[in-house]
């Protein structure tokens, strides 16, 4: 604060005219803070933003005019805190007449009101309302009056500066005394509540604003009002106003620029408006403390250093997962240090007038930040802390999700009451009634759009309910259908087996010759050709009815435990015949003393006598089948029939595992009068197999063979 402010009853009137016009600009950056903040923020926090805004300069103009003026810019003991002029303005205050001393506390008042302002937009969505007006009043009467008393004390009593002003410490217009406090003060508030939901962790993600527009807005009332701000700080309309305005300019364009030109390098979907902006306001706060003491070049040097810092600082913050949701730390604590650090750097020496070395000014500049940092954060996040212990300065997760428009205060919006019944039909599943449509808005459109979808889906979901009921219908049919073939088959089976059972035996009787000679031998043959035809119509009978009883559920396995190798070797006399008539070698090289399985044994040689019968029947002259058996890493018994047979294509292994389907090679006779049957032979293997709770897998390529594997549990 530059321009000895003498304690007189009269001053020129231009001066005291300006003091008011500037203390006017920095009032309406309120404007702006609302603006920004409000736009930065989701819809549904929008009205708490605001009403926000409202309150904590409110507060904070009453408590600085209690006392927090009095504590900044009294009468001093020992450098370290004012003692007089509390309640200003009062009848018994000596100031009490003095129009030049008015106009500087309504100035002071304003500045107060900034640095409370900066912490409201980095709580913003989750922070109860009388949590937030604790920090206010905590910011406003004790941490800013009494660190401002440190830096600036002597604008009033000019004998009596503060220790840090008399250590040399220069901030002409508040980069540490107002923008650092409350950037310390807002990483306190931040720290005790934590970030907004949704914002870190493994599902987390940046939440944008829903008015950009509107915080553009608030951007350019905060440069308008930043003119106020440190062309004021001269407290005196003179030739030194003109140089400061262009400063204040050009930096805070530099800032933007700079910022502008980072966020287009890193992101791919260009030039990012928040970080501009933000650029743009990080310029602003690093000119700040020495817009006074520096050359244009110098300005446009602090303004764009400023914003790429405050790029870095808000990195540097998703890092930590430090939720700031308008980046008010990076703009006004890491660029405030950095402008505060530049007044020894860039600064007029001589304009400065501490009488120090540029060394020396550094020092001085880095204890003040020092200071400042220590004193605001610790009071702030040990207050802070202490009443989050007695009260939750935070809402409930509830209420952050519905928005603190409605849960802090009762407010409403379009959009709110649009959610709000979209809500419920989720909740409920009824979607009959439609949206209210307010006219004219976003909302409105958007309930609009949503009774547009509501409509189609209700009746896309009416016509599948009828497509439904239908289908239904015709798998119960199907159903009924199928278990009534599938019963009687089962039921048939004594009945079926009985007289082939007869045909059978009589005809062996006839082939054996058990009663005498038959006769020519012509008989003979006669009596062969019915043995053969009677056993195959048996087999397959009992494919026919195997596989019924197991749709029907009657299949029930005898499990034992038996020797793998003897169960194939059972086999093979059933098969080797034919193997040998092909000219097809047949081995079982499943090792003898392999592990016992359990089982259903008849289940098992019926599954490797329907694998090796179709191995055979497919292998052509000259060609091998093998059977091996193994124990997988995971425990299971894998049983493997492979052969070098003519194959299937890989488009009809699906189909050769459906009953009565036949694969063959059409062109080839002999293997279509191999191929025929019934069919049922691989879907019997599939389903005895999954009653075992096994899997079964088919592999083959034409001219190459196939492997059938079957894997039983452990």
């Amino acid at each position: 604060m530059s321009g000895e402010l003498l304690a007189t009853n009269s001053g020129p009137g231009i001066d005291i005219f300006w003091v008011l016009a500037c203390t006017i600009l920095v009032m309406g950056m309120q404007a702006g803070f609302a603006c920004l903040e409000s736009g930065l923020v989701r819809a549904k926090n929008s009205i708490n933003v605001a009403i926000k805004n409202v309150a904590d300069f409110c507060l904070s103009s009453l408590v600085y005019w209690c006392f927090g003026f009095g504590i900044m810019f009294g009468a001093s003991t020992l450098g370290w805190i004012g003692t007089t002029d509390f309640l200003f303005g009062h009848a018994d205050s000596r100031n009490f007449y003095s129009a030049q001393t008015t106009a500087f506390f309504l100035f002071q008042l304003a500045f107060c009101g900034t640095a409370v302002t900066i912490v409201s937009g980095a709580v913003a969505e989750r922070m109860k309302f009388s949590g937030y007006l604790i920090v206010a009043g905590l910011l406003s009467g004790i941490v800013y009056p009494v660190f401002g008393h440190w830096a600036w004390a002597g604008a009033l009593y000019e004998d009596a500066p503060g220790w840090l002003a008399q250590m040399g410490f220069v901030d002409f217009a508040g980069s540490t005394v107002v923008h650092s406090t409350g950037g310390w003060i807002a990483l306190a508030a931040i720290l005790t509540i934590g970030p907004r939901i949704g914002r870190f962790g493994p599902q987390g993600k940046a939440i944008e604003g829903h008015d950009i527009p509107l915080a553009a807005l608030g951007m350019f009332l905060l440069w308008l009002g930043w003119f106020g701000f440190n062309g004021g700080s001269t407290l005196l309309f003179s030739n030194n106003v003109p140089p400061i305005l262009l400063n204040t300019l050009l930096a805070s364009c530099a800032g933007g620029m700079a910022a502008l030109a980072m966020s287009w390098c890193s992101d791919n979907h260009g030039p990012n408006v928040v970080r501009t902006m933000c650029g743009v306001l990080a310029g602003l706060v690093s000119i700040t403390a020495g817009c006074h003491a520096v050359g244009p070049v110098s300005a446009i040097i602090i303004g764009a250093t400023g914003g790429i810092i405050a790029i870095f600082a808000s990195n540097l913050l998703i890092w930590a997962q430090i939720d700031d949701a308008v980046d008010a730390i990076p703009v006004h604590l890491a660029a405030g240090v950095w402008g505060t650090l530049a007044v020894a750097l860039f600064g007029n020496l001589e304009i400065l007038g501490t009488g120090l070395s540029r060394p020396q000014q550094l020092f001085a500049q880095f204890a003040g930040i020092a200071a400042n940092g220590f004193y605001a954060f610790t009071v702030g996040f040990v207050v802070l802390k202490i009443a989050n212990y007695f009260s939750a300065l935070r809402v409930s997760a509830y209420d952050e999700k519905r928005g603190l428009n409605v849960s802090e205060h009762g407010a409403s919006t379009a959009l709110f009451e649009v959610l709000e019944v979209m809500e419920h039909q989720r909740n409920s599943g009824d979607f009959t009634a439609t949206v209210p449509v307010e006219p004219f808005t976003e909302a409105g459109e958007v309930a609009r759009r949503y009774n547009g979808v509501r409509k189609r889906f209700v009746s896309e979901v009416a016509a599948r309910e009828q497509v439904a009921v239908k289908l239904r219908q015709a798998k119960e049919e199907a159903d009924i259908a199928n278990t009534a073939k599938s019963q009687f088959l089962a039921n048939m089976s004594h009945e079926l087996r009985t007289p082939l059972n007869a045909i059978i035996g009589f005809s062996e009787i006839m082939n054996t010759e058990l009663m005498g000679p038959v006769g020519t031998p012509q008989y003979k043959e006669y009596a062969q050709d019915i043995h053969n035809a009677g056993q195959h119509l048996l087999s397959l009978i009992n494919d026919i009815l195997d596989l019924s009883k197991i749709d029907a559920n009657k299949r029930e396995l005898e499990e034992s435990q038996f020797n793998l190798f003897e169960a194939v070797e059972s086999v093979m006399p059933m098969i080797r015949r034919r193997a040998e008539e092909n000219n097809v070698q047949l081995s079982n090289n499943v090792p003898a003393d392999f592990p016992y399985i359990w089982a259903d044994l008849r289940a098992m040689r019926q599954i490797i006598l329907n694998l090796l019968s179709n191995a055979v029947k497919f292998t052509p002259s000259g060609g091998a089948v093998s059977v091996t058996a193994l124990i997988e890493a995971d425990g299971r018994i894998a049983i493997k029939i492979e052969d070098t047979g003519i194959g299937i294509a890989r488009s009809q292994i699906d189909r050769a595992l459906l009953p009565f389907e036949q694969i063959g090679d059409t062109s080839n006779a002999a293997t279509t009068n191999k191929a025929q049957g019934t069919g049922l032979g691989l879907p019997l293997v599939a389903a005895l197999v999954r009653l075992h709770c096994g899997t079964f897998l088919l592999e083959s390529e034409p001219g190459v063979g196939t492997r059938a594997i079957v894997r039983l549990p452990a």
